[in-house]
């Protein structure tokens, strides 16, 4: 039953989200986005608002929560993973509305992703003395 309800809520949230739908960033593409339909600039400020920095870290990737940049969900996905999520508390449309988690997906296709270990001269040069 728990599962049908899960698909359920997931049609609804991909119908909802169709205006939204954007492309997820590739890989190696950095903070280019094709087609953001957020607000960066709204979304950092809403990032700051709802304190999502506090599990997910000010660069979205150095938090005790999931890592965020580099984003590997598009749209339709990232408002799945805050309304129903596994390892977080969820999120309802009327706490955080839907404009706002477009607006916050779009600011963290923004943030610069970290080097690889092997970019970084120190860490490249112990790697390569194992």
């Amino acid at each position: 039953m728990r599962a049908n309800h899960q698909l359920l809520a997931a049609a609804v949230t991909a119908a909802i989200l169709l205006p939204f739908a954007v492309s997820a960033q590739t890989p190696g593409a950095g903070a280019q986005t094709a087609a953001a339909t957020g607000d960066a600039r709204n979304g950092r400020q809403r990032y700051l608002d709802y304190k999502c920095y506090a599990c997910h870290g000010y660069s979205g990737q150095n938090g005790p929560g999931t890592r965020l940049v580099p984003t590997r969900m598009n749209m339709a996905g990232f408002l799945a993973y805050v309304r129903n999520p596994r390892q977080m508390p969820p999120y309802a449309a009327n706490a955080v509305p839907n404009r706002d988690l477009a607006d916050i997906w779009t600011y963290l296709q923004t943030l610069p992703r970290s080097p690889a270990a092997k970019d970084i001269p120190l860490l490249n040069q112990i790697l390569n003395e194992k």
